[in-house]
Order: C-alpha cells, then structure tokens, then sequence
C-alpha cells in the first residue's frame, strides 16, 4: 500500500481565552485523498482549531505545516490565497451586497476593468460556479438577504470552492442544510478526495461522521483523545470517548401519554404569506406540537408569523384568550418566546455578553422603579444560566467566545428568564453535541410537565417522532393533517408526507 503523503501537519497547539483553556498541546495530522472527521462536545476545541487553520485566529502556542512548508496565515483571506478555505456553523454573508460580491469577496481585483470592478465579469463568473455546483435558482445579481438561510450557507460553499482548494475545512455546515443541500456538500466532499485534495469535517452527527469520513479524531475539553480509522469506528465508543463517560443512548420520551390539557395556548387561522398557504394550527398548554419538513417548505417562516416577526398577507394568529398577534411586543406581554434558527442573527447578540443577552427580555422584572442594580442584574442572569448549566468563564463573558452549545444555552436561558407561558423553538438542537442535546430534551419535558405551551420546529425526523405529541408536516407551503404520538410513527411516515 502507497504511503499516504501529508498535506497537513499541526503539532502543541495551545489556545485559551481568559480562563478557558480551548487547545492543550493539539496534535492532528491530515493526509491528501481524505475525509477527516473531527468530533467532540461543544467547547471541546473543533471550531477553535478549524478557525487557526482557517487564518481566522492565532493560536498562543504551535506550529502548523501546509504542503511540507511552514504555514501561518496572517488572514482568511491569506489561508485562501495558500489553499486552505473554510465553510463555518453561522451564517457569514453580507446581507446587503450581492449573491456574486459574496462569491468573490477579497478577491474582487481579479474583475478589475481599470479602476472599476466589473459587476459582469463577476456576475458571469460566479453564475459559472453556482451552475457548475447545481444552484442555477440562485442569481449571482440577487441580493444576498433575500435568500433563505439554507441557500445563503450554499452560496458560502460555493465561496470556499470557488478556487479549488488544497483543504477544504466543513465546521458543522451541514447542520443548516435540508437533503438537497447535504446531497451538493458531499458531492463536492468527494469530488476533492478523488482529486488527491483533503476535507476536515466537523460534526455532531455521529452517523454522519461515520459516512463520511475516512477516519476521526475525537477532541474532549481541549486535548486530542484518539484518532480512530474507518475500519474500527463503533459509535458506542465514540460517544464514549467525547464525553469521557458512559452515554444513555435514550434520549427522547418514553411515553405515550395524551397532552396534559385541552387549553389552547396559541391559534393561528387561515395563514397566508408569500410562501404560507392557508395555513391553520392550535397549540395547547401541556403540549410539544412538532412542525416539520424540508428546510424550503415554510416551517420556519411559520414560527415567525406566529412569534409577530412577520405579518401575514391574510389570516390571523391569536392567544387563547383572543389576543390578536400583531406584533414580537405583543407576544412579549403575553408570555411567548422565540428562539430563532439562526442564533448568531436573530437570537443573540454575540458582542454583547451573558449577562446582557439573558436579562434583554427580563430588564421589567429586574428593575425597581427606573432603577437597575448591578447585583439584581448579575444576580439574575446566573440564576438563569445556571438552570441551564452554561460553561462560561464568568457571566460578563462575551456570547462570542462561547462554544456552539453553549450558546444555544444562553439563547434559550435567556427566554426562559421571562417565566415565558409559550415557546416557539426553531431547530432547537441544531449544532449541538450529545450531550447538549440531552440537556435541551429535558428541559422541553419539564416545560411541558409545568403545562406550558412549546411548538418545536425541527429538521430532525428523530427528534419530531421522540419529543412531539402531535407533528405536523408541511410541504410547499401546505400542511398535512396532524400525526399524533404513537410507537407506530417511522421517519418513513413523516417522509411520505414531506416528499
């Protein structure tokens, strides 16, 4: 058997923001012609790694070899230039410039027609990428924002792949992607293997680690723990070694028990917007109401038409007590609370820290008068962490150096400090890891325990079957009739629905 040649090397690696130490003595080594998974609990050190490989950050410590040379990009953009480009878990477009100027931001001399960039060389350039990957619907002239989150992150791809890089690094993408666009990701994943390129992929998805990738080192707490080759993957041990204890693979209800009360909570009638068709739904108090489907098929718009976000063409959402939803203000006064797919945008405001991002929507109850104490302040945002265990260096941590999960944490802590009544959660374990998720299930059961009302819209078949007592499928705007909880529910039932 050939020797496998080296394409990356990164060798004691440190990495710590403040008291948290994100890399203790990293070692990875990658080889041309493979995938190379890399997995590990939120905030065990992937995306820290990746974005040092990337050039978007320096590490304390180490060294790194690209292509036998030493390497250490002074920017993303130098990564680029070397052949190292990166697709990453958040969203990371300019929402007021065009599909193509996203395409080719950094690069925009290569249009250069004297002084003046050629919006059409660029436009016709990028049409020619975005073809050649399948994505003719999206126009390189289109502004960005008008694009959905799914076909924003395939523009994002199609950014990394525009100059064919040497290593190509996936952190979590896959996670904002419906089948189609997974099915456009691996296929370039695999078009750069049969090239003699190299993919690091990072994931929570273990099955998807498994399928993917060729072999995969498993990080914990900053430390490289093993690499483990393709022929010797068992997913029991993989889990195992993430988290450094045995797992309980059950994650969901195991009950079949009715919803806990009649009550409606939120009721929406005769929905119309662009996308939403004549769409009708109630949510009742001691309920999880699953809303799924293709990412395209309008389930997230729905959650915020519902939420007040978003304001219908026709049709009208109420509480149960006849509430007219006509605007997030309103929702707020009456106890609902949305928690967004897109964290990074619409859930946090990542510059900001713990503290402030928890308290937001709580600054009426923690006030005296016109008053805000520091110690109310801090007082209650731990309080409201701590339920949700977030791994911080302390509350006045800044949201943007939290891991994945931990930030999801903080999105939804800080929803819960508002004792909300109603709970709109879009994707709510999307990029987390196991053991996170865990976490989020458990506290979706206790709300529904305390009858409160939570419609939980997911992409995951598993998890609308496991938490859900009733799910409804929605496809090209349209929803089918409910599926109530039962043993008797496969993926293959909700797939005859949404396909």
């Amino acid at each position: 058997m050939a020797e496998k040649e080296t394409i990356l090397k990164v060798e004691g690696m440190y990495k710590s923001f403040g008291m948290t130490k994100a890399l203790k003595n990293a070692h990875i080594q990658l080889f041309r012609g493979e995938v190379h998974g890399l997995i590990g609990e939120n905030g065990s050190g992937k995306s820290t790694l990746s974005s040092i490989v990337a050039g978007i950050q320096d590490c304390d410590e180490g060294t790194m070899e690209f292509k036998g040379q030493p390497y250490k990009p002074k920017d993303i953009f130098d990564a680029e230039e070397k052949g190292i480009a990166m697709v990453g878990q958040e969203q990371n477009t300019l929402e007021d410039t065009s599909v193509a100027e996203n395409i080719f931001i950094g690069k925009e001399g290569r249009f250069l027609t004297g002084p003046i960039v050629s919006s059409r060389k660029m436009n016709a350039a990028a049409e020619k990428i975005l073809s050649s990957l399948g994505l003719d619907k999206i126009r390189p002239e289109g502004r960005i924002g008008g694009y959905d989150f799914e076909q924003r992150k395939l523009v994002e791809i199609a950014r990394a792949l525009c100059d064919e890089p040497e290593l190509l690094i996936i952190d979590e993408t896959s996670t904002a992607l419906s089948k189609y666009g997974r099915e456009i990701l691996y296929a370039n994943i695999n078009r750069l293997r049969d090239d003699n390129r190299a993919v690091l992929f990072i994931s929570h998805d273990i099955q998807e680690i498994m399928t993917v990738c060729d072999c995969v080192t498993i990080l914990r707490d900053g430390d490289i723990i093993r690499t483990i080759e393709k022929k010797d993957y068992d997913e029991h041990v993989m889990k195992q070694l993430m988290v450094g204890r045995e797992v309980d693979e059950d994650y969901y209800r195991t009950d079949y028990d009715p919803r806990l009360t009649d009550e409606v909570a939120l009721r929406a009638d005769h929905i119309y917007t662009e996308l939403l068709k004549d769409i009708s739904l109630e949510l009742h108090y001691g309920e999880i109401l699953g809303i799924g489907g293709l990412t395209d098929c309008g389930m997230h718009e729905l959650g915020q038409v519902l939420f007040g976000l978003q304001k219908p063409i026709a049709g009208e959402v109420k509480t149960g007590d006849g509430t007219l939803i006509r605007n997030s203000t309103v929702s707020l006064n009456k106890k609902i609370a949305y928690i967004s797919k897109n964290r990074d945008k619409e859930s946090l405001m990542i510059a900001s820290t713990i503290l402030e991002n928890i308290c937001l929507p709580s600054y009426n109850k923690i006030r005296k008068g016109f008053y805000i104490s520091n110690s109310a302040e801090r007082q209650f945002a731990e309080k409201c962490a701590e339920v949700l265990s977030v791994k911080m260096d302390n509350i006045r941590q800044n949201v943007m150096y939290l891991s994945g999960g931990n930030k999801q944490k903080v999105a939804v802590a800080k929803w819960l400090g508002t004792e909300a009544d109603i709970y709109i959660f879009d994707c709510p374990t999307r990029g987390i890891d196991v053991g996170v998720q865990s976490d989020i299930y458990d506290l979706l059961e206790d709300l529904r325990k305390q009858k409160k009302a939570i419609l939980m819209i997911s992409e995951e078949l598993p998890e609308l079957i496991g938490m859900s007592d009733r799910i409804l499928i929605m496809k090209d705007g349209k929803m089918a009739p409910p599926i109530d909880r039962s043993p008797d529910v496969t993926e293959t039932t909700l797939i005859d629905y949404m396909i």
